[in-house]
């Protein structure tokens, strides 16, 4: 069966909040957004897909963990711009360890519920640090649709290619010294520069960081003689 998703409202950003729902006993355990295509990756897959606004990217829960939200039903509200995800979740689905997102209480003698189900730092290590070039190209799409008056990213996008392209061989001229002259604080500067240029390049021309991963992927494991000849086959 394949759901008419066109009956939905999602909004000017192409998303609909999804509240996730345990199926056995009705717990909330978290609110993500959903945009089409999470939503028909979830019902293609059974597996809760969600579209993350910081990291700009479609993301399957559990991805890091393996903690994912086996879906058993999809509600949506009487005025369909809201959706009820009945899941399975394995272990929890809080990346503190909870077993759902909304264990503070709040206001006087504002309290912590449940237990810690995992340890996260040992789950998620080194997971902020993959995510972080996802946030920054989240970050530099947000400026594109929204600029700021003051915002750096903003002027560098107004400029276009040629002018971002003089920021990336003047970046790339500063790391070759700071290479030359030995300077790791400095060279780690220069390289971090040197990528946000870049990616102020891929949100210029609305390519995704996850296209070129993919295309280093591709490249591992050739040589790099055997790769330019591929592409001046190409």
């Amino acid at each position: 069966m394949n759901p008419d998703l066109t009956q939905l409202k999602f909004d000017s950003d192409g998303l609909i909040p999804a509240i996730i729902q345990d199926h056995a006993n009705g717990e909330v355990l978290m609110v993500a957004y959903m945009n089409t295509e999470a939503l028909e990756k979830t019902l293609e897959t059974g597996l809760a897909h969600f579209f993350s606004r910081s990291r700009q990217k479609i993301w399957q829960k559990g991805e890091s963990s393996g903690h994912v939200q086996e879906v058993k039903e999809i509600l949506f509200d009487c005025d369909a711009d809201a959706l009820v995800v009945k899941a399975d979740q394995k272990v929890a689905a809080c990346h503190t360890g909870h077993r759902s997102c909304f264990y503070r209480t709040l206001g006087r003698g504002e309290r912590e519920q449940g237990e810690v189900l995992f340890d996260a730092r040992s789950v998620y290590e080194g997971a902020g640090t993959r995510e972080i070039l996802d946030r920054l190209y989240g970050v530099i799409m947000e400026r594109k649709k929204s600029p700021g008056e003051n915002s750096y990213t903003s002027i560098l996008l107004a400029g276009g290619a040629e002018s971002i392209g003089k920021k990336l061989v003047e970046e790339s001229l500063e790391l070759t010294l700071a290479a030359k002259e030995g300077d790791k604080e400095h060279t780690v500067r220069e390289v971090a520069d040197l990528i946000y240029h870049a990616w102020v390049i891929l949100g210029l021309v609305d390519v995704k960081p996850d296209e070129v991963l993919e295309e280093l992927s591709r490249r591992f494991g050739k040589s790099g003689l055997e790769e330019k000849a591929e592409r001046k086959k190409d």
